[in-house]
């Protein structure tokens, strides 16, 4: 699928996640991504695994039992994710999910698709949006993804 079949102007952003976190998310068991901040944005993002790995976070028993060996690329496109919901718990309320953090906004994600390949790229900070030529290499991958 070339970027010629997907939808023109504003609807895509990228989102970049530090492994293991990242693949947890790819698996589809980890619904939620903490940030510190709100997002606006909503709608389909670029699911890119950043530079480092949250070492520590490779011996949450959670974490541990989600990864199952699966390899952790890093600097990489490696799925593609709709993001629905942005929200924070109320205060002395239970978690949403045991992903979540207190304090923190979750990022509410669904409808994960993970590349057959990763692709490589930078990412960045907060939501971003993805040149064309890293769409094209991406959307290649998923040729029966329809917006």
């Amino acid at each position: 699928m070339s970027t010629a079949t997907l939808p023109q102007g504003d609807w895509i952003r990228g989102i970049s996640v530090q492994q293991p976190h990242a693949t947890c998310i790819l698996t589809g068991a980890k619904g939620i991504e903490n940030r510190p901040k709100p997002w606006s944005w909503r709608g389909w993002m670029l699911l890119h695994a950043g530079q480092r790995i949250d070492r520590p976070a490779l011996r949450v028993p959670l974490i541990a039992r989600t990864l199952r060996g699966r390899e952790l690329t890093t600097g990489a496109v490696i799925g593609i994710a709709r993001l629905v919901d942005c929200h924070q718990d109320p205060e002395g309320s239970e978690p949403c999910t045991p992903w979540a953090q207190a304090g923190t906004w979750h990022l509410v994600f669904t409808d994960v698709q993970e590349l057959p390949l990763p692709v490589p790229a930078a990412g960045q900070l907060g939501p971003w949006k993805p040149p064309e030529d890293l769409l094209d290499r991406v959307f290649q991958q998923l040729p029966d993804f329809r917006p």
